[in-house]
């Protein structure tokens, strides 16, 4: 490959999807999930229509074929369109990587706000390390206040989306974990520093 702007501009595009190829792998193997995933079986006539789509697909057009399923978690009801970003922007390059994202609806319904969000700004570009950093944070949330309707996951995202409005940039990873820090340390959590929001 030439050593040149658009030669290097494909191999960090190929080494971004084979990443997030292993991620979506690690994450159909992980068994210590954060919030308790959508069993297979719930998934059914979704599982279907969704095997019948040609991938790689788009978040508009999985909103636009599947969006009105409903998909049934330990936390409630969610439709299709409440959990996956509608935006072209938005790649799945499998089923798996949308079974992914619907399988953990709360953490996908606050990452659609961010994605979907994060598209009024311009000439930014939201990641996909980024992204994991933010899922990772939301994941956390859930984990700890499992028990208070995911209080700290709205409060964040909700954070997120303003600083997106109000400085019309997307906040660094960093700034979102320790934003959501200062959340559970207010709200009586405690965070250790070995974990992902002791920062």
């Amino acid at each position: 490959m030439a050593d040149n702007k658009g030669g290097r501009d494909k191999q960090a595009r190929d080494a971004e999807r084979r990443q997030q190829e292993r991620d979506v792998a690690t994450e159909l193997e992980r068994g210590d999930e954060k919030e308790p995933p959508v069993e297979a079986a719930e998934l059914g006539d979704f599982e279907t229509e969704l095997e019948a789509m040609n991938f790689p697909t788009t978040g508009t057009e999985i909103v636009a074929t599947l969006g009105d399923h409903t998909i049934e978690s330990v936390k409630g009801s969610y439709r299709v369109e409440d959990i996956v970003p509608e935006t072209d922007e938005e790649t799945f390059d499998s089923p798996a990587a949308v079974r992914v994202q619907v399988q953990r609806p709360t953490v996908a319904a606050a990452m659609k706000r961010v994605v979907e969000s994060s598209e009024t700004l311009r000439n930014t570009e939201f990641s996909w390390s980024q992204r994991k950093a933010y899922e990772m944070t939301f994941q956390e949330l859930s984990a700890i206040d499992a028990d208070d309707d995911d209080e700290g996951i709205t409060a964040i995202s909700d954070w997120v989306v303003d600083q997106i409005r109000e400085k019309e940039t997307l906040p660094a990873s960093r700034a979102v974990r320790r934003q959501a820090a200062k959340f559970c340390r207010a709200n009586g959590y405690e965070v250790r520093v070995d974990e992902w929001l002791g920062i």
